[in-house]
């Protein structure tokens, strides 16, 4: 199962102090298009945040943290980033839409998770039916089907620099098991 969580609870010995600094900045150029249908012109974005973390304690045994507050500023200057690059926030199941900016840790696992809809059961299945679709049902296109599959893989790969999480080479694998298991069927 793939899980998101969070734990924003310390345990602390005596004389206990933490404390964290991290800042970016990011610059991004990007040229309009120059086809007629382009709406957008030349853009430049500069972006940056600064995040402090401490946390101290007290003889009681508490512990108070900005852990959240640095969360929510991390969280929110990527909704920001993901704006100006004019990226959609919702996510539309067969039967939902959600908006990630409004997502629970719950919800969010819910829908990664083996059984939910964008784990690998369900993903899988969506790719295997969009690609033999395309492919007008016929098993002997196999070798083109699977290699389109594996640009679309490879190119998202390279979208991501190259590193995807574990959850999309288990998905990749089970669309060619399926695949394999489609082209031995007999014709119906």
């Amino acid at each position: 199962m793939n899980e998101i969580t969070t734990n924003n609870q310390f345990l602390y010995a005596s004389n206990l102090s933490y404390h964290k600094s991290v800042s970016a900045a990011t610059l991004s150029v990007s040229r309009g298009g120059s086809d007629a249908d382009s709406l957008h012109g030349d853009q430049v974005s500069l972006s940056f945040f600064h995040i402090e973390e401490s946390a101290t304690y007290s003889s009681v045994g508490s512990l108070s943290s900005t852990v959240d507050a640095a969360y929510d500023l991390l969280r929110n200057f990527v909704f920001d980033v993901f704006e100006k690059q004019g990226l959609d926030f919702t996510i539309a199941t067969s039967d939902t839409q959600f908006d990630i900016r409004e997502l629970s840790v719950e919800q969010a696992q819910d829908l990664i998770a083996d059984d939910g809809y964008f784990g690998i059961e369900q993903t899988s299945d969506r790719i295997v039916d969009f690609a033999t679709g395309i492919a007008g049902n016929d098993p002997s296109r196999l070798d083109a089907i699977l290699e389109g599959v594996e640009k679309g893989f490879n190119e998202a790969l390279e979208a991501f620099g190259g590193w995807l999480p574990d959850i999309s080479y288990a998905t990749i694998d089970a669309v060619k098991e399926k695949l394999y298991e489609w082209a031995d069927q007999p014709p119906s």
